[in-house]
């Protein structure tokens, strides 16, 4: 493990190494807190960034990893789920459900494991990245290694 990560990012290392996922972190200079500044400094497409979006629904937190190229349609995403209404999460929700600041949320190392949903769209990328815990740290897997470290249900969320 790199000891050089912040302890947040040390934590979503141990979560991607216990579920023997090979992506390992990388430091940013700059932070890349969105989508586009990720996939700029990345040098791919913003689609195959995988944004970490908590939303607040029926009274618990919702991860919703969608892909940067779009937006999160929470009125339909209620719907195909069978939820209640969908709304963001404000930052002290974020920060207690993952631990982790907003623009560096991941999809592991959080304090308890999340109800998560995964944008299908992501699929349509070899490789995808995902951030590591704080807006400066991401890290590359496939859309099949983000299903299963989730244990997210797949779904369509634009």
């Amino acid at each position: 493990m790199n000891d050089a990560l912040p302890a947040r990012s040390r934590l979503v290392a141990a979560a991607l190494r216990d579920a023997r996922i090979d992506g390992e972190i990388i430091m940013l200079p700059d932070a890349a807190s969105t989508a586009a500044l990720a996939a700029a400094a990345l040098g791919v497409e913003v689609g195959a960034i995988a944004n970490s979006l908590v939303f607040w629904s029926d009274g618990e937190p919702l991860l919703v990893m969608t892909s940067g190229a779009h937006r999160v349609d929470t009125a339909a995403l209620a719907e195909r789920l069978g939820r209640g209404a969908i709304r963001r999460a404000t930052p002290e929700q974020v920060l207690a459900a993952t631990g982790q600041p907003i623009g560096g949320v991941a999809p592991t190392g959080h304090p308890a494991a999340l109800t998560t949903v995964v944008d299908e769209d992501l699929a349509a990328f070899a490789e995808i990245w995902a951030a590591g815990g704080t807006p400066h740290t991401l890290f590359p897997l496939t859309f099949d290694e983000l299903v299963r470290l989730t244990g997210g249900t797949v779904a369509r969320v634009a």
